[in-house]
């Protein structure tokens, strides 16, 4: 198998709302965004998949080397072999990829966030890092792309937290920080054992109210010059965005349950947004 097809495979798998996106792009763009994808695909699966820390760590510690050594011309992988032809035409660094990891270490050694300042710096480095770079892999011309990019990182990130409430108490992971969950009076212990409440719904429509005024500010942030080269950003945003609005509407389910959108709808969202230029 060559590294394009193990990154386009990689990237199909993961039945993500982004590979829609990537679909709309021409061929040059859509295979940096491929080899991108399946990098960040790579490392956070070594923290979803291995069950031992310490062997994580291990192999998180063997991105970082083949990270370093890939920009020193001695890629290995097949993801990095697929990558490093189009890093210098995207702006792609090192540390783009190294902030990446570093976001991967984070869900290692930390299983709480004290407030929302300590969750931001945790999003900023697995989502608005990503964002990033895809900004620039769509095509951006404008300096303010990158503000627009970082806080829909932001937002993505903070939707896929909404999401994952209950699949993320089952690893011992709680997202939604310390201060607001006894706010509104909402125990750890009530979200590792999935308990449902009055006070947790509020609590999930606070976190719902944040993620939707991000997406506001998001779209706020982007200049009109860069509208049509991040499209296929906003239809990330379209899909995302109508993924958080059905976790409300359906009342909060998440701590039982996991609200997804069909692959049907992911990509009539993404085609509206391509071919219509809207929500």
């Amino acid at each position: 198998m060559t590294p394009q097809a193990y990154v386009q495979e990689k990237a199909a798998a993961s039945g993500s709302s982004f590979y829609y996106a990537f679909l709309f792009l021409p061929p040059h763009r859509r295979a940096a965004i491929t080899a991108f994808y399946a990098f960040c695909r790579e490392v956070d699966d070594v923290v979803d998949e291995v069950q031992d820390p310490s062997v994580a760590a291990q192999k998180l510690h063997w991105w970082q080397q083949e990270v370093h050594n890939s920009y020193a011309g001695q890629a290995q992988h097949p993801v990095m072999k697929a990558l490093m032809p189009l890093v210098n035409d995207f702006g792609i660094t090192a540390q783009h990829l190294q902030d990446v990891i570093a976001g991967c270490y984070m869900d290692l050694n930390q299983t709480r966030y004290l407030d929302f300042a300590g969750l931001q710096r945790y999003c900023h480095l697995v989502a608005g890092v990503v964002g990033e770079v895809a900004a620039r892999i769509f095509g951006q011309s404008q300096a303010q792309t990158t503000d627009y990019a970082h806080q829909l990182g932001l937002a993505f990130q903070l939707t896929n937290i909404l999401r994952d409430v209950g699949e993320d108490a089952l690893r011992g992971r709680i997202y939604l920080p310390v201060n607001e969950l006894q706010q509104f009076q909402v125990t750890a212990q009530d979200i590792l054992e999935r308990r449902d409440s009055p006070a947790f719904q509020a609590l999930m429509a606070f976190q719902y109210q944040r993620a939707q005024n991000l997406y506001d500010q998001a779209l706020g942030c982007l200049p009109a010059a860069d509208w049509r080269s991040q499209k296929p950003g906003l239809m990330m945003a379209s899909i995302y965005r109508t993924l958080l609005v059905e976790i409300q509407a359906a009342g909060f389910p998440v701590l039982r349950q996991r609200v997804a959108l069909t692959p049907l709808r992911k990509f009539w969202l993404a085609w509206k947004m391509q071919a219509l230029g809207r929500f």
